[in-house]
């Protein structure tokens, strides 16, 4: 069985889209837990660990073969790995690469604000590239106090600080529309959508 995806060849503007996994019943969730002592040193590590590596050129060996790519983004559920190499031809190549099957994983660029910039823009949404940065901004900032308004615990990560974080678990990228929002905990991400949603009918 092969563990890690094929390289796909992308066009420039392509927009990622974001997977998280999801338990079907409890059960399920705890056998998976219990099983943590055959996990690999990869998936002993925890989201923050993995996001670390986000924006770098890595060298990762996954199922016997080696890979090499730029760190789009990891998985906070699974750990895997999306990366991502420029071709010469404008286009680029994308690899995914499944947490539980990673051996190794070695830094071997850390990479530049022309290198970040590059691969946010990359796979920005055609929503988010009709808002200046400055708008943006004041969406981040008004979303913020929304939510703090209705309690709800919310940080702002990443190099940049474009991305909103409530209690650790959901992830809410720029424009910040309900559909940015990103969670494995379903009843949370309801939640926060519906707020997201609530917040944006009042704003109109």
């Amino acid at each position: 069985m092969c563990l890690a995806l094929e390289p796909l060849l992308l066009p420039p503007g392509w927009c990622s889209l974001r997977t998280t996994r999801k338990w079907s019943n409890p059960a399920e969730k705890q056998l998976e837990s219990a099983s943590g002592s055959a996990m690999n040193e990869w998936m002993k590590k925890g989201p923050l660990e993995w996001q670390d590596y986000t924006y770098k050129e890595v060298r990762v060996t996954a199922s016997e073969k080696e890979y090499k790519g730029w760190v789009l983004t990891t998985d906070p559920v699974s750990a895997n790995i999306v990366l991502v190499n420029f071709l010469e031809d404008g286009s680029m190549s994308v690899t995914g690469i499944m947490g539980h099957a990673v051996q190794t994983v070695e830094t071997v660029n850390e990479g530049d604000h022309g290198v970040r910039e590059k691969l946010k823009h990359l796979f920005m949404s055609g929503d988010c590239k009709a808002y200046s940065p400055e708008d943006l901004e004041k969406r981040k900032n008004s979303l913020k106090k929304w939510l703090e308004k209705n309690h709800i615990p919310i940080t702002e990560q990443g190099d940049s600080r474009r991305t909103l974080c409530v209690a650790g678990v959901l992830t809410i990228e720029p424009p910040y529309g309900p559909e940015n929002c990103s969670s494995p905990n379903e009843i949370i991400l309801s939640r926060v959508q519906d707020l997201i949603q609530g917040h944006l009918a009042a704003s109109q």
